[in-house]
């Protein structure tokens, strides 16, 4: 049995790290760095969302009742406070695409290539969009639950499927490649590099497929605990290395080519007596800038880890399942009661933290330009400054949840709500 969840997705990279700065996020988009499952009205929905129980006579169903009646603790939303915006924000263009997650609570995270988005909702449905304009280059109807996705790899656009499939479509004109099975539902976007699609499953697996033709070439099995997130971070593809988190708490990179472990860390150690005390998922977003990748778990910690060797760079205690942003300097974090956080990059010290959105099921904060920018639960965008975490800017895009975060093109930020509304913005100076 699934409760319906709260969580995010990242995928594929360039072999070296650019001096130009290239940031890698969900869905295999790669940033030029310019300083750079339901929903109702009930907020008890997204904070209890968060769990997904395998029940098998282990107690927890009581547990989960009364949470869902209201029993235990929660985070209540904080309210919007007034502040005197120090910006003003252009809205470029809106349109509606499609269903949206159709009322689950889904990573289905906008991707961009070059000048174009990819953006999929819960029905299949697969769009190709203008960045500058909004227009709609393409529309494909898969058919398929779509769970997972869009990634993108070479001239392809990789969907997950609730059914166990992978889905390759054309970059050009969303023509099905091919379709290949899995053992289970697909919740984050496919990578992919070096001719291999890899895709992460429910089940603890991820499955190097070949691009060419979507046959299996190799499979990771990794045992899943009894109680989880519902959700699973996405795989990366980096330096010949996938690039991988676990609900164990661990990070994995394997040989693309062959599926063998290259090297393995331990990001949080499972503590306490129940399952739930335990629980250490690595769902959030894994997040690639230069040589580092930067992990988060949650009631766990996040910490900077070295791409080649595995070695933990530095590590601090944060939860988190709504994931990273970063830039030269700050590694920025919106832990599980949706505070801010700006990390020092080198140390992971903090710089500042802000408080104002609390309980507001906050998005992984990105950076864009001076500010920072994170979607929340009502469907309103937040800007923040850089240097400081103070509210700059507000605007809501739709009065349905941001569960994905924005997605940052230049001094463009895009935002997809689970309604299915895609809106494009841009901050003035101040």
């Amino acid at each position: 049995m699934l409760v319906p969840s709260l969580g995010l997705a990242p995928a594929g990279l360039a072999r070296r790290f650019a001096p130009g700065e290239t940031v890698l996020r969900s869905g295999g988009t790669r940033y030029p760095f310019a300083r750079d499952g339901f929903f109702t009205n009930s907020k008890r929905w997204l904070v209890a969302g968060v769990i997904a129980v395998q029940l098998h006579g282990c107690g927890l169903e009581t547990y989960v009742s009364d949470f869902m009646a209201g029993e235990e603790n929660t985070t209540p939303p904080a309210p919007l406070t007034e502040f005197e915006p120090t910006t003003e924000i252009e809205e470029l263009w809106s349109v509606d695409i499609g269903a949206g997650t159709d009322e689950h609570y889904l990573k289905l995270a906008p991707a961009v290539a070059g000048e174009t988005v990819f953006i999929a909702d819960r029905n299949g449905e697969v769009y190709a969009v203008d960045i500058n304009s909004g227009d709609t280059l393409w529309e494909r109807d898969t058919g398929a639950p779509v769970s997972g996705g869009p990634g993108i790899a070479e001239d392809m656009v990789l969907l997950g499927t609730q059914d166990g499939e992978v889905l390759a479509l054309s970059r050009s004109d969303g023509a099905l490649l091919w379709t290949a099975s899995v053992s289970s539902e697909v919740l984050s976007p496919p990578a992919g590099e070096e001719g291999i699609v890899v895709a992460r499953t429910v089940d603890g697996k991820l499955f190097g497929i070949d691009a060419a033709n979507g046959k299996r070439l190799w499979t990771y099995d990794r045992q899943v605990p009894v109680l989880t997130l519902r959700g699973t971070s996405a795989p990366i593809v980096v330096a010949g290395l996938t690039l991988a988190g676990f609900d164990s708490g661990a990070l994995v990179a394997l040989e693309i080519a062959t599926g063998k472990v290259a090297w393995e860390t331990q990001i949080a150690q499972p503590r306490g007596r129940s399952d739930l005390e335990r629980m250490v998922d690595v769902d959030a977003d894994l997040l690639v800038f230069r040589d580092t990748l930067y992990v988060a778990s949650y009631r766990g910690r996040v910490a900077a880890v070295s791409i080649e060797s595995g070695r933990v760079e530095w590590d601090q205690e944060h939860s988190s399942y709504a994931g990273m942003g970063v830039d030269a300097d700050n590694l920025y974090l919106a832990d599980d009661e949706s505070i801010v956080w700006a990390l020092d990059r080198f140390s992971g010290s903090s710089a500042w933290r802000q408080k104002k959105l609390r309980g507001r099921a906050a998005t992984a904060p990105v950076s864009s330009g001076d500010y920072i920018v994170v979607g929340d639960l009502e469907g309103y965008l937040h800007w923040m400054r850089r240097d400081n975490g103070k509210l700059a800017a507000r605007v809501q895009v739709d009065d349905a949840a941001i569960i994905v975060p924005p997605l940052i093109v230049n001094a463009t930020v895009i935002a997809y709500s689970s309604s299915g509304t895609l809106s494009a913005y841009r901050a003035g100076s101040e």
